[in-house]
């Protein structure tokens, strides 16, 4: 709130290294300005903390509202409510913590939402908002690529991804001057930054110097790329392709694809594919994160249920991992076992997510063909 009012009359900074306040410079991208600038007059200048709760409470209960209507949408069954609703620190992060990651969460599920309705127009503009508020939301940006690519086709895909290409540029048009350029994109989009050890909730459990070391991150980093090429190329793509390789001869060279074998590739971006893809994605990228704060939470809790129920798993299992992590991430400050069951955790969701995905589908029969067969 108070980096948002530097950008406020009288003061009109448009620099973003200078948008600063106690916990240092603003490091998100611009929508979150706008959302903490009106934030800022809706709440008497930030003073009126029980507005401001109440708007976030108003927050939590749309965000639950779409996570149920997607999860409707896949098919989950009606258990799966209990865990959903019921995360203290899903409540902390919403409506005691009022963390900006609540309004990434809210836009992320409405373009998961849009995915599962084949609204693509509503997929795109929600992740780019999501986008707009914290960096994080790069992390299901494969998934969700490909997701448009193979529903929507070729052309439509890059015409979206030229809107929302033009989305952020417009959105953060008052801090790109000749000089503030450069400033705003390094500070919303570091990707190098530096984290500190003992606010991390993941890696707690390996030494500091580990922790910091340039050789660990790259360690992570590898093995982050290395597992989305191996789910772009035997999940994400095989709706379409019989790999990864021939997904980009197939589409991103304009091979020609008819009208009838498109429509048969639609209809397989079916609810359960886009939410095991984007939500798979997202815990790939949290597993792999060198860091890890508490209000990340608020990207994994509701996924957490909806894979483990993708997996096959019995629903004593199903509660029972979400109960285990969420008594991890509930330990403040984090312990070396609390950080040991978060990796876990994420690697369990990792392969449950994979292993819930088919790695085949039958081929596409030309209409033509399919009649001459019968």
């Amino acid at each position: 709130m108070i980096q948002a009012s530097k950008f406020l009359p009288p003061s009109y900074e448009t620099k973003y290294n200078k948008l600063t306040g106690p916990t240092g410079p603003c490091v998100y991208p611009a929508l979150h300005v706008y959302i903490h600038s009106a934030l800022y007059y809706i709440t008497d200048h930030g003073q009126d903390i029980k507005l401001a709760q109440v708007i976030y409470a108003g927050l939590y209960l749309c965000t639950i509202a779409l996570v149920l209507a997607s999860y409707r949408r896949a098919g989950a069954p009606p258990w799966l409510l209990v865990p959903l609703i019921l995360s203290k620190r899903l409540h902390s992060i919403f409506l005691l913590r009022l963390f900006n990651d609540c309004w990434a969460t809210f836009f992320f599920w409405l373009s998961v939402y849009g995915a599962t309705r084949k609204r693509w127009s509503v997929m795109v503009i929600s992740w780019t908002l999501a986008l707009g508020v914290k960096m994080t939301m790069l992390l299901p940006l494969p998934a969700l690529g490909v997701i448009l690519v193979q529903g929507a086709g070729t052309e439509r895909a890059v015409a979206w991804g030229i809107v929302s290409g033009i989305m952020t540029l417009g959105s953060a048009t008052p801090f790109m001057g000749r000089e503030e350029t450069p400033i705003y994109i390094r500070q919303a989009f570091d990707l190098g930054r530096q984290f500190m050890y003992k606010w991390t909730v993941n890696w707690r459990f390996i030494p500091e110097d580990i922790f910091l070391s340039k050789q660990f991150a790259y360690t992570l980093l590898a093995a982050h790329v290395s597992v989305l090429l191996a789910s772009l190329h035997y999940k994400w793509v095989r709706p379409s392709s019989s790999g990864l390789l021939h997904f980009v001869k197939k589409h991103l060279n304009y091979t020609t694809i008819e009208e009838a074998e498109q429509d048969e590739i639609t209809k397989r971006m079916t609810p359960q594919f886009v939410m095991d893809a984007l939500l798979g994605s997202i815990v790939l990228g949290m597993l792999c994160a060198r860091s890890l704060h508490y209000q990340f939470y608020s990207y994994l809790g509701w996924a957490t249920p909806y894979i483990m129920w993708r997996s096959g798993a019995h629903p004593v299992r199903v509660v029972g991992a979400w109960v285990l992590q969420e008594l991890a991430w509930l330990i403040y400050p984090q312990t070396e076992w609390g950080s040991i069951s978060v990796v876990l955790l994420l690697a369990l969701q990792v392969a449950s997510s994979w292993g819930s995905m088919p790695g085949s589908y039958p081929p596409v029969v030309p209409a033509e063909k399919e009649k001459k067969h019968q």
